[in-house]
């Protein structure tokens, strides 16, 4: 039988629940029953349970409604509030120990569920009061939970019921409908603080990160004073990147409360992205020195040693992290991300057990998949590799909400206003320094190999995956409800002529804190490939690098990386088949409008003739050879990237062909980039 229309069915929910508050249970009860035998889809058969089991319960039918929530559960058993009407019809059934069970997990899934607590809280004390008198430490442990308890629901309680409901639904992972209600609100309350923060952590998890600095930014002019929105605005500015402004405001933290080990703890991981990588590992040890229980921390501290290139002791401090936390399936995956570690056959076993506990968090789940197969993959395993890397995609993948149609529709846009009219009439307008070498193109491309040969040279500076040009797009793009209808690149032939100058002065300024004394310095996000035009524009002296990898070898190789952010194209073997297609689309179309500004280094020409692509590139970038480039694995410098271990070695050609070994699961990925 078909299932009822969208519409419909939401219209239906909404009268189901009228009925429930008008305490006609029965009537409630018949229209929830007739619509789960016509509903097929997921998300609204599971609104349906709950609302059955709702009103069974008010029905005074506590045995049915454990019924129908236990199908609820069958659907998703990490369902907040089906754990918390679970709670309710223990109660109803005089199931105290079951009932706080059920409260306590529906408060660990989601703590903005008041009605869980206040339970929790009258279930605790009659444990305190019961004729069976604990012992005085239970006695002092059940004080403690009332306690955390009591505080908990006393925070919510301070919260209007629409931000309430606001942090429900972002418990739930309804973040459209939260921030619809979250502006609602803030439309009628709009110097609200805590409203303004918790929209910034909606946009945060929809990547609007431009919606959400700026909100930040603004509820910090309101109230200086406010420390979490000032850590929320710190731990935006390290994700961004933006790692001078998170300098200010963790200084400014610190200032107020010395001893608060988090800020401590991220002083550390803003001094390494801004180079200081030393003082970060000092800070990170000296932070483990006073809580050595934390396995974060121990993360972090190898994410800095492996940056400076101490791989042995990185791997001493992730192992240590997953020792403290055997779920932890970022200390795995960072140890599968140095690419040179090799896991034991006990490490794997740990992995996959852990990957069958229904209570890990997604991410370590994830984590755990791609780290397993990275390790099978080493075992040249490459069944069970190929199986581990596909489970951690399709996780991914279903968790990002990435839109291939999206990207196509961005590079045709470019193609379209991105004319050679464009540039004849505005190419000469932007800031004139030379300093840029932009390297873009795919991930996993070889841009850090290209990276490490010209950085060796005396009149360059390696520096990282900057994200300023990105966020100059984003925000000439605007936000409108109708994505089809992005002022960017549009806008580039109708703004200020004196925009672009001054674009391209801010980019030379703001990422001067990157840079050492070098005249040139490298900025290689490769997403940039997108917005040539746009560097152009601003920066018209700018050198242009396009790292390019041969198409199966280049797509396996991310299909099998699992990114910090920002490539959520990979998880899917069509989407970035569909993605290296745009990509060369975009790519020629540049050559076409501006020709010769950009220079193609292909990896396989670079793994067989390392001297002659060295010269090229040189001679491209106006540069007197210099030895180093040839011997660029002996150079030392911070390395924050998947490669960092690679490129730290002579140039080996085995991993070019490393995709063959998989070729039998690839067919998807042939099929869209037209090879046979």
């Amino acid at each position: 039988m078909e299932s009822t229309s969208l519409p419909a069915i939401e219209e239906q929910l909404k009268t189901i629940q009228q009925l429930i508050q008008k305490a006609k249970f029965n009537d409630a009860i018949s229209h929830t029953e007739t619509l789960i035998k016509l509903t097929t889809d997921e998300p609204h058969l599971i609104e349906l349970w709950y609302l059955l089991a709702v009103a069974q319960r008010y029905n005074k039918s506590p045995l049915t409604a454990l019924s129908s929530i236990n199908q609820l559960l069958k659907l998703n058993n990490k369902h907040s509030r089906a754990h918390q009407e679970l709670g309710h019809i223990n109660l109803a059934l005089n199931e105290i120990n079951k009932a706080k069970l059920a409260f306590e997990h529906a408060v660990k899934l989601n703590p903005c569920l008041v009605g869980s607590w206040q339970e929790l809280i009258e279930i605790y004390r009659l444990s305190q009061s019961s004729n069976i008198t604990p012992n005085p430490t239970q006695k002092s442990e059940l004080q403690d939970k009332i306690q955390l308890a009591a505080n908990q629901l006393a925070k919510l309680k301070t919260l209007p019921p629409a931000l309430l409901a606001v942090t429900e639904l972002m418990h739930e992972g309804k973040w459209l409908k939260a921030e619809q209600i979250c502006r609602h609100f803030l439309q009628n309350n709009k110097r609200h603080i805590d409203g303004m923060c918790l929209l910034a952590e909606i946009g945060i998890e929809l990547k609007i990160y431009d919606d959400a600095e700026f909100l930040l930014a603004s509820a910090l002019e309101l109230e200086p004073k406010h420390i979490h929105a000032r850590a929320q605005y710190l731990n935006l500015l390290i994700r961004l990147g933006k790692y001078k402004a998170a300098q200010y405001q963790v200084d400014t933290l610190l200032n107020s409360q010395p001893e608060n080990l988090s800020f401590k703890v991220a002083k550390a991981n803003v001094l390494n992205g801004l180079g200081k990588t030393d003082e970060a590992i000092t800070l990170f040890q000296q932070a483990i020195q006073q809580e050595d229980s934390i396995p974060g921390f121990y993360l972090q501290l190898g994410h800095a040693l492996k940056t400076k290139g101490d791989i042995d002791n990185a791997v001493y401090a992730y192992q240590k992290a997953y020792q403290l936390n055997p779920s932890y399936g970022d200390a795995f995956w960072s140890l599968a991300n140095t690419k040179t570690y090799r896991f034991t056959d006990a490490e794997i076993a740990q992995m996959q057990a852990q990957q069958d506990n229904e209570d890990l968090a997604l991410t370590d789940k994830i984590q755990l998949y791609f780290a397993t197969g990275k390790a099978f993959e080493d075992k040249e395993d490459y069944p069970q590799a190929f199986h581990a890397y596909q489970q951690g995609n399709q996780l991914q993948q279903a968790n990002n909400g990435f839109d291939i149609n999206k990207l196509e529709q961005q590079v045709d846009e470019q193609i379209k206003y991105c004319t050679a009219e464009l540039f004849e009439q505005r190419g000469h307008l932007g800031y004139e320094a030379p300093d840029p070498i932009f390297i873009v193109g795919l991930p996993r491309a070889g841009s850090t190999l290209l990276e490490q040969i010209l950085a060796s040279h005396s009149q360059i500076d390696g520096t990282m995956e900057l994200h300023n040009i990105l966020g100059l797009a984003s925000r000439l793009r605007g936000r409108t409800p109708n994505t089809a209808s992005h002022q960017y690149p549009k806008n580039l032939s109708d703004i200020n002529s004196d925009y672009f100058r001054r674009f391209g002065q801010q980019f030379i300024d703001e990422t001067r804190v990157y840079r050492e004394d070098a005249p040139l310095f490298i900025d290689k996000m490769p997403n940039n490939f997108l917005h040539i035009g746009l560097i152009k524009l601003i920066l018209p002296n700018a050198k242009i690098i396009d790292a390019r990898r041969s198409p199966m070898a280049c797509c396996f190789s991310g299909f099998k990386q699992l990114f910090a952010e920002g490539q959520d194209f990979s998880y899917s073997l069509e989407d970035i088949g569909r993605y290296y297609q745009a990509y060369l689309k975009l790519m020629a179309h540049w050559e076409k409008v501006l020709p010769n500004f950009v220079l193609t280094v292909k990896h396989e020409d670079v793994v067989e003739d390392l001297d002659k692509q060295v010269h090229r590139m040189l001679d491209f970038c106006g540069l007197e050879f210099e030895q180093s480039c040839i011997d660029f694995h002996k150079t030392k410098r911070n390395i924050k990237t998947p490669s960092s271990e690679q490129v730290r070695q002579p140039i080996y050609k085995s991993a070019t062909e490393q995709w063959q070994h998989f070729e039998s699961y690839l067919e998807p990925l042939k099929k869209v980039l037209n090879i046979k």
